[in-house]
């Protein structure tokens, strides 16, 4: 992995520790609890209080759902969401930017291109909504 690489990935992983984020780490889910230093800390799911590895962060592949996994109404609120960034002059620009970013890391979709790249794994079918 290429230090441009970790940094993308790294940059990424900062703005989604908000949303429960999953990885894989040698062959194993885990949760993303925090990232310091290159390293990120790892608990084995939401009911643990019991710190797991902590790897480097080229050692891990976050699950992400590809852009084109979009159900019909979040294709909906996504399409609103670039209308209000794009149409509506009256709101403060960056505002409709940030919640368009925030939206997507929550619903954990790979609008970097991540998993094309290599730093990512596609998330199974239905594994956020069942978490």
């Amino acid at each position: 992995m290429t230090q441009e690489d970790k940094q993308l990935l790294f940059k990424d992983l900062c703005a989604r520790l908000p949303y429960n984020m999953w990885v894989q780490y040698e062959e194993k889910e885990w949760l993303v609890v925090g990232y310091g230093h290159g390293r990120v800390l790892l608990l084995p799911s939401i009911f643990s209080s019991v710190a797991g590895p902590c790897p480097l962060i080229e050692d891990i592949k976050p699950y992400f759902r590809p852009m084109s996994s979009m159900t019909e109404e979040e294709r909906r609120e996504y399409d609103k969401l670039i209308a209000k960034c794009i149409y509506d002059p009256e709101a403060y620009f960056f505002e409709n930017y940030n919640r368009l970013y925030d939206w997507l890391n929550s619903h954990h979709f790979d609008y970097r291109g991540l998993i094309e790249k290599g730093l990512a794994l596609e998330a199974l079918e239905g594994m956020y909504l069942a978490r």
